[in-house]
């Protein structure tokens, strides 16, 4: 798995979503290098870990960064933030804080747990992407920036980023709906003693900021923000408020850190 180091400070894991890589948190990364030594991650088969036929598993992709990368804050957007989650439950002595953007503890609808995208659109998804994987990828963005009032510019963004550093393989893509569609985190959210900051574009129209807001209230020691007007990549169209959440609750994890 391919990780980029920069900055200088705590460790800060920086884990992307689907079919994307680390680049997407380009908004962030300068102003977040200053205080942090920045491990900005590319799961396997995005990216620059793109070797072809690559498969992506979230224990599996949790437990080699907590292994290379040791005690640190973690950050992760969408299904990366599905992968700080699992690492938090495999080693929450070496997670030291989440920022958790855009991520549902269960990311598809159910029965009892309506804040969730409907299971046929993954359905769909997966469908489509055996016969058009291009196109596929466009309407899964086009979805991400759906709602955002900065929505254009979210959309050439990421159309611009997805191919930057390597086309992401088929199974990775394949392997990512699959944990997106079966994952459910929310009955481990109570046993996490960590500090967690859920932060929520509030027309996000791939998870709904209640779902977010219901998931911190789960937590011992959790805050739940919504950046109004963002959609599903909210540090794309607002990065200086989506810092200006992000680096006080840093500060506050650093200086515990220190004083433990």
């Amino acid at each position: 798995m391919y990780i980029e180091t920069r900055g200088t400070g705590p460790a800060l894991v920086l884990v992307h979503g689907w079919a994307m890589h680390g680049g997407v948190f380009a908004p962030l990364v300068d102003a977040l290098a200053r205080v942090r030594t920045l491990h900005v991650v590319d799961l396997p088969g995005h990216g620059r870990s793109a070797q072809p036929g690559a498969r992506l598993d979230l224990d599996d992709s949790a437990s080699e960064l907590l292994e290379r990368i040791g005690p640190a804050d973690w950050l992760g957007w969408s299904l990366g933030g599905l992968v700080a989650l699992a690492a938090a439950g495999l080693a929450p002595e070496r997670v030291r804080s989440l920022a958790l953007f855009a991520t549902n503890p269960r990311f598809v609808s159910s029965p009892e747990w309506e804040h969730g995208v409907p299971h046929e659109v993954f359905a769909q998804f997966g469908a489509e992407l055996a016969q058009d994987y291009a196109r596929t990828i466009d309407r899964f963005i086009a979805l991400e920036c759906i709602g955002s009032d900065c929505a254009r510019n979210d959309m050439r963004t990421l159309q611009r980023q997805l191919y930057d550093h390597g086309i992401p393989s088929r199974e990775a893509l394949e392997s990512g709906l699959h944990i997106l569609d079966r994952c459910d985190m929310r009955g481990a959210l109570s046993s996490l003693p960590m500090p967690a900051l859920w932060l929520a574009g509030a027309r996000d129209r791939l998870v709904p900021w209640q779902a977010m807001a219901w998931a911190a209230a789960q937590m011992r020691d959790a805050r739940f923000v919504s950046i109004a007007g963002g959609g599903h990549a909210p540090f794309i169209g607002r990065p200086e408020r989506v810092l200006a959440e992000l680096l006080p609750f840093l500060d506050d994890e650093t200086g515990e850190a220190l004083a433990s």
